[in-house]
């Protein structure tokens, strides 16, 4: 079963820290352009992630600030500008059909979430509304959005079987990410790897943030529904305080892979944690 939930965790965090929500509250996920919402009743809402102009009856709306709506108002998300997913979320969270303790969508099996698919026109979200105190995420707090983005990276299980150039190349080059990008994973443009695995590698683990390369060179980055087992050799793995970012990827982005080894890895992620412990305290649950 692939992990599902938010592919950017901490911007839904972040999203529902503005709504007095618990952090994985459930909410809406806006993948490149965003969606057209009509209140049904007053209520608070907040948004953060990727950058978006959002209007409300035709005014410009701010992200990472407490929000509110009257019944009949109307939310307009556009296309985003930078980074690929915006996060929505309302006080009370929406109601979702939950699976395995997830209110999640998994749009492969067709569960969870709402009857288990992306929203269609006309779909009617249930919500407990709520009174929320007005808030605004801390200017250090709003990670900014980029085209351009660097991923502390490891080696991985089957890193050995590429050449030397190949690996040098592997932090090295500017990658592109490619067209073929979804929640499943990423296909990276740039030179051709090596690997030397001659197509008989047997299965093996995998989870987001893992970076595999088939006999044709070019490595894909697996994200939040990838798989549990691939049969292509684990060439390198993004590491646990960067794989939230893998959710703000679109095509075209380029994507530098910054090489760490384990230890250096985790201790940048515990002064990561410890830095977001002040306006985030689950901090070290919403970045798994």
């Amino acid at each position: 079963m692939p992990a599902n939930g938010a592919a950017d965790p901490l911007s839904l965090a972040l999203a529902n820290r503005l709504v007095g929500n618990t952090w994985n509250a459930p909410a809406l996920e806006a993948t490149l352009v965003g969606p057209t919402l009509r209140f049904d009743t007053d209520c608070a809402f907040a948004m953060a992630g990727a950058r978006a102009v959002v209007t409300l009856n035709g005014s410009e709306q701010a992200h990472h600030e407490t929000l509110y709506a009257k019944a009949g108002d109307e939310l307009v998300v556009t296309a985003t500008q930078a980074g690929a997913r915006v996060y929505i979320a309302l006080a009370g969270g929406l109601c979702a059909n939950e699976m395995l303790g997830s209110a999640s969508t998994n749009l492969q099996a067709g569960f969870g979430g709402h009857e288990g698919r992306a929203l269609q026109v006309g779909d009617k979200l249930d919500l407990a509304p709520c009174e929320v105190e007005l808030l605004r995420t801390p200017d250090e707090f709003r990670w900014a959005m980029s085209s351009s983005w660097g991923l502390r990276t490891c080696p991985a299980g089957e890193s050995h079987l590429l050449d030397e150039p190949s690996r040098q190349a592997l932090f090295d080059t500017n990658w592109t990410v490619d067209r073929r990008a979804d929640r499943m994973g990423l296909r990276l443009d740039g030179p051709a790897l090596t690997v030397s695995s001659d197509g008989r590698m047997p299965s093996a683990a995998v989870m987001p943030g893992t970076i595999q390369c088939p006999e044709d060179g070019v490595p894909y980055l697996l994200s939040v529904d990838a798989g549990t087992v691939g049969g292509y050799p684990r060439i390198a793995q993004v590491a646990r305080l960067d794989r939230h970012v893998l959710g703000q990827l679109r095509p075209g982005d380029h994507v530098r892979l910054l090489r760490r080894e384990p230890d250096e890895a985790v201790s940048e992620l515990r002064a990561k944690l410890a830095c977001w412990q002040e306006w985030l305290p689950d901090i070290e649950a919403i970045i798994l």
